[in-house]
């Protein structure tokens, strides 16, 4: 029988300094109206895509937490099956913390969403508003606007005239962009976070030019009334030599300000070996295009920037050690450095970064948990796409909402996994149902949930994407759900009417504000900004 554990308990365990990782295994939709602070979301319905990556060792305390929806329990019997040996569930969920008079929170990666607004507040991190940024811009002041997201967000939305620098890119990326030390150099994000982050980098790296963060990004220009663009494309270029000389002597001043700890690679190996009684993750912080070209056996890709921005989503596992590494030490030393003031406190730079060291390529694929143990009837998209014109299948889709709004099996139904067997009675009945997912391995798990009968379950071999692949067409949009669409954050960007958007993005800054004291309150987080 899986343990409960008290809430006076956790809250005393969280902050002993030993190894745990508190989960919180509903959806992200349900999980962004409240949670515990420190806990991550690992939803039960992608636990096995998940749990290998966020909690790689099978011997480090789990406690997993829902809203009594009966989610923690299951999580607990599979992670048991899957060979993890000290779980526990918290004791009367989310209610119980609250009962026992411990703060619960909204929204996602709230840890560093609020280490954000503490460095604003800690360095008097400068700001400089839409208005007053688009005025200089009209009156052709030396300026640069450097944005800190990936390109993907880049893409979706920019500061007219703006160059894509992703967060660990700005020190390493900035020197051959500015043209002159009176050039004034801007930082934005979508919101606030990442611009901050962003503009206090470059100032503790020591750079020459006034640096300043956007209020509020893109939010902040677009409630301002300004117009952004979409579909841009500009990235900064590598450095040069002599761009790169400026960006190791910047890292180097950052690595001795903050004690940045580097390791060789033998230590890295021992390290490694020690799998069973410490967690390490290691992590890769360049591009992901540097990634795919060649990356060290095992490392995890995680862009700096977003690893100080959601590092709940890539290391789930309290006082573990991360190891981060890059080609020059410049990315992975200005990560460190924020890791450390967010309280990490066993955080290495590989010394010398990956040169010299034997690469792998490509992309890295998660270890599905229990997948060997999933079996189930496939069947090949040219198949499936002949029983669908004589309409003799219905097909459905357990891939993420966003994912499935983006492209998906035309006539695909969506549902939770977590949920399937209830979404099963809004669905056609009697015909063969067929389950897709983005690769088809989610796909053969939700297979395996269901219980067997006269109705015949099958999974598209290599899910949408193969169906892609074959040359089949994809249909947009959420035409036919067959379940509640909570499975994602809503974005505050997501409301298609303009009242309802402005409205959402001045909520979500002011979200973003108000966790300085929220978190102050609970004393959980252990930041040493400096």
């Amino acid at each position: 029988m899986i343990p409960a554990i008290a809430p006076a308990e956790l809250k005393a365990r969280l902050g002993d300094g030993g190894e745990i990782a508190l989960l919180d295994v509903r959806e992200e939709g349900g999980f962004s109206t409240r949670h515990l602070l420190l806990a991550s979301c690992v939803p039960l319905s992608r636990l096995e895509l998940l749990i290998d990556d966020l909690v790689p060792r099978r011997g480090t305390p789990i406690v997993l937490c829902d809203a009594g929806e009966g989610l923690a329990g299951q999580a607990a019997e599979r992670l048991a099956g899957f060979g993890y040996g000290d779980i526990a569930v918290l004791a009367g969920g989310l209610d119980g913390w609250a009962a026992a008079g411990l703060p619960l929170f909204s929204g996602v990666n709230v840890p560093s969403k609020a280490f954000g607004e503490v460095v604003e507040t800690a360095c008097h991190t400068p700001h400089i508003s839409a208005s007053e940024l688009h005025r200089r811009m009209a009156a052709g002041e030396k300026l640069v606007v450097l944005d800190s997201r990936p390109i993907e967000e880049f893409r979706a939305m920019s500061i007219p005239g703006a160059t894509d620098m992703p967060g660990a890119e700005l020190a390493y990326r900035v020197h051959d962009v500015v043209p002159s030390p009176d050039t004034l150099v801007v930082v934005n994000c979508a919101g606030r976070t990442r611009s901050i982050i962003g503009a206090q980098s470059l100032i503790n790296a020591g750079i020459a030019n006034k640096v300043v963060a956007l209020k509020d990004g893109t939010m902040g220009w677009s409630l301002a009334g300004l117009t952004l663009d979409h579909g841009k494309d500009r990235s900064a270029p590598p450095p040069s030599p002599a761009g790169l000389d400026k960006a190791r002597a910047a890292a180097a001043r950052v690595a001795a300000r903050f004690d940045v700890r580097k390791i060789d690679a033998t230590t890295l190996a021992l390290w490694r070996q020690e799998a069973l009684r410490r967690t390490t993750y290691l992590f890769d912080v360049r591009t992901l295009e540097e990634y795919l070209a060649g990356h060290l056996d095992g490392a995890v890709h995680a862009p700096g920037g977003q690893l100080v921005q959601a590092t709940d989503k890539y290391a789930a596992t309290r006082n573990a050690r991360i190891v981060l590494a890059d080609d020059t030490e410049v990315r992975a030393v200005m990560t460190a450095s924020w890791l450390l003031q967010m309280g990490w406190r066993d955080v290495h730079v590989l010394a010398g970064g990956i040169a010299g060291l034997p690469l792998v390529a490509g992309a890295h694929r998660p270890r599905v948990l229990g997948l060997e143990a999933a079996p189930a009837e496939g069947i090949k998209p040219a198949a499936l796409q002949a029983m669908l014109v004589r309409n003799e299948a219905v097909v459905v889709d357990v891939e993420l909402s966003a994912r499935h709004m983006r492209g998906h099996v035309p006539g695909a139904w969506f549902a939770v996994r977590a949920r399937l067997k209830r979404a099963l009675s809004r669905l056609p009945p009697a015909l063969p149902l067929v389950l897709t997912s983005a690769d088809g391995r989610l796909a053969r798990l939700a297979a395996a949930d269901l219980p067997g009968g006269d109705r015949r379950i099958l999974a598209l071999e290599g899910g949408t994407e193969a169906w892609a692949a074959a040359g089949l067409p994809l249909e947009p949009g959420l035409a036919r759900l067959a379940d509640d669409v909570d499975d994602v954050w809503r974005s505050p960007y997501a409301d298609a009417e303009p009242a309802k958007r402005e409205a959402a993005m001045r909520a979500y800054l002011s979200w973003e504000v108000d966790l300085v004291e929220q978190v102050a309150r609970d004393g959980s987080l252990n930041f040493h900004v400096g």
